[in-house]
């Protein structure tokens, strides 16, 4: 089994917001791999990541990083992939905002998709959704995953008319 996602993050730090991708990649049945890269501090190796992420199978690359968050950027330029980037909330953030503007604030010609702060579910989403262009069996599950959302607004509005308040109309 060859991966066909990429989830890298800055540091292992990141890993209890960047696991939501891992564990809805699983859900979707996509293979996948995660690593820590830093843009920072092992450069060169970021840069070969990039470079031959597509040579071997890799098709989205799901960036997170916190603080100065360089990480998906830097990977933008490097490749042709699709980079869907990932603001977290680390320590030594400004509550998320800094790695948000700078990974949505890509520069003209390196975009970044760029999910909410901490959002790494939503990315594995968007993943899931990016591959289903090309590939049946993965559109079926992101197909069926939707229809469940759907269906979990309606059992709530169910479970609403249910509650009872003395001026409520529904």
């Amino acid at each position: 089994m060859k991966a066909k996602v990429s989830i890298i993050m800055g540091s292992t730090s990141d890993l209890p917001v960047m696991e939501q991708a891992a564990k809805i990649l699983d859900e979707f049945e996509i293979p996948f791999e995660i690593n820590a890269l830093s843009a920072h501090r092992t450069p060169q190796q970021a840069m070969d990541f990039a470079r031959g992420a597509y040579d071997r199978g890799i098709r989205v690359i799901i960036a997170g990083a916190g603080g100065a968050a360089h990480l998906p950027g830097v990977v933008a330029a490097l490749t042709p992939l699709p980079v869907i980037g990932v603001p977290v909330k680390a320590s030594i953030s400004l509550d998320g905002w800094d790695s948000l503007l700078s990974i949505v604030q890509m520069p003209p010609g390196i975009p970044v998709a760029t999910v909410g702060i901490d959002g790494a579910r939503n990315a594995g989403i968007l993943a899931a959704q990016i591959l289903a262009t090309g590939d049946e069996v993965i559109l079926e599950k992101v197909q069926k995953f939707k229809s469940g959302l759907e269906n979990k607004i309606v059992q709530a509005n169910e479970e609403l008319k249910k509650v009872k308040f003395k001026f409520k109309t529904n």
